[in-house]
């Protein structure tokens, strides 16, 4: 999961100046938001594959994908064809995690799971932190289409290690095109729901900061686009350090609450950065919020999704996980606008959310116990 998470946002802190050379600045927020889409759509199949066939195939399917079309992006000489590469590339999100979150859930002990997704949500976040603090610095030193190979080739040593990974799934089926039939019952497992009410409230968060980062960068004059990747990888990785434990010993609703209080002061901070060190500020809010909150997330899916619809149960994760960064990104075709002076509206979009998030945990509080 670390190589493949750091092969794909590799890329994404430079394709905002990508599709802007290619004529279309405008379409920045497709640049995320075609990728959730495709991501979304293909995770009633992967988690079907997933459950039936078996963990490590949705994984295969997914990495493939994500090493043909990084090596692909070099011939993107038009904005369609460009565009159309970045939603192709998100069905590689939409297989690879959503096998391998059902096989982690497989193998962890019921009662340690928020550690254990702290662990397992570690590697992914170096991996995204990784990939967007070096993406930059890769381009600087060289071009486009080195920094699209470079991205193939760590997808590539993703695949490699996989040859390693057990197969979790006692119990598998033949692939035969059966499986590819969807009924609404294999889109979501709506014991996950609560949790992913909430992911696709707090992940709409996520979708902003994908697509405006890179410009406040700019605007700030930070030559590293990546930079706000590289603070909260370092706060997220300290944070969940302490806080890994903290879901199996308070509850994950509570847990929650703090997560999403911490996420929006700190949408609240990034939209209002006037100086590299307010920036550096909210970067680091930012990661102690993720830190707390995804491990937690995945943890009480794992708690919620029935033993024999954990692939599905991940699916649909990992669809609210798309809807909110979709979510997020679209927000930013209406609020911002490529200006310095925009950017607070994009963020103040955020920190709604985060406050809708936290008004929803309240009430599911009072009426349940956690």
């Amino acid at each position: 999961m670390f190589f493949f998470m750091t092969s794909f946002n590799l890329i994404i802190p430079e394709l905002n100046d990508f599709i802007s050379k290619l004529g279309a600045p405008e379409k920045k927020g497709l640049i995320i938001s075609l990728f959730t889409i495709s991501a979304a759509i293909s995770r009633p199949f992967s988690g079907k594959i997933a459950d039936l066939v078996g963990r490590k195939i949705a994984m295969y399917i997914g990495i493939c994908i994500c090493i043909l079309i990084a090596f692909l992006y070099p011939f993107a000489e038009t904005v369609l064809f460009f565009l159309l590469l970045r939603f192709l590339h998100g069905f590689s999100a939409g297989f690879l995690p959503t096998g391998s979150t059902a096989l982690i859930t497989d193998l962890i002990p019921k009662n340690s799971r928020g550690h254990a997704m702290a662990i397992f949500g570690t590697f992914i976040s170096l991996g995204i932190g990784v990939g967007q603090s070096f993406g930059s610095y890769i381009y600087m030193h060289s071009d486009y289409t080195t920094l699209f190979v470079f991205s193939g080739l760590i997808a590539v040593i993703s695949l490699l290690l996989m040859f390693k990974v057990k197969e979790s799934l006692q119990v598998r089926n033949k692939f035969n095109l059966s499986v590819l039939k969807i009924k609404k019952t294999d889109i979501i497992e709506k014991n996950v729901l609560p949790a992913a009410i909430i992911m696709v409230l707090t992940a709409s968060c996520s979708g902003i900061i994908f697509v405006v980062t890179p410009d406040i960068s700019n605007y700030l004059g930070i030559s590293n686009k990546g930079w706000f990747f590289g603070m909260y990888i370092l706060s997220t990785i300290l944070i969940r350090l302490f806080t890994g434990s903290l879901s199996d010993n308070i509850g994950r609703r509570k847990t929650m609450l703090i997560g999403c209080s911490v996420l929006l002061i700190s949408m609240l901070l990034i939209g209002h950065s006037k100086s590299m060190e307010m920036y550096t500020i909210s970067a680091l809010l930012f990661g102690v919020a993720t830190g707390i909150s995804s491990p937690t997330l995945f943890a009480w899916t794992a708690d919620l999704s029935p033993e024999l619809r954990r692939g599905i149960g991940a699916g649909t994760i990992f669809i609210a996980l798309e809807c909110g960064i979709m979510t997020g990104s679209f927000s930013t075709l209406i609020f911002y606008k490529s200006t310095f002076e925009t950017v607070k509206d994009a963020f103040n979009f955020g920190a709604i959310m985060a406050a809708i998030a936290l008004i929803y945990l309240a009430f599911s509080l009072f009426l349940k116990k956690d």
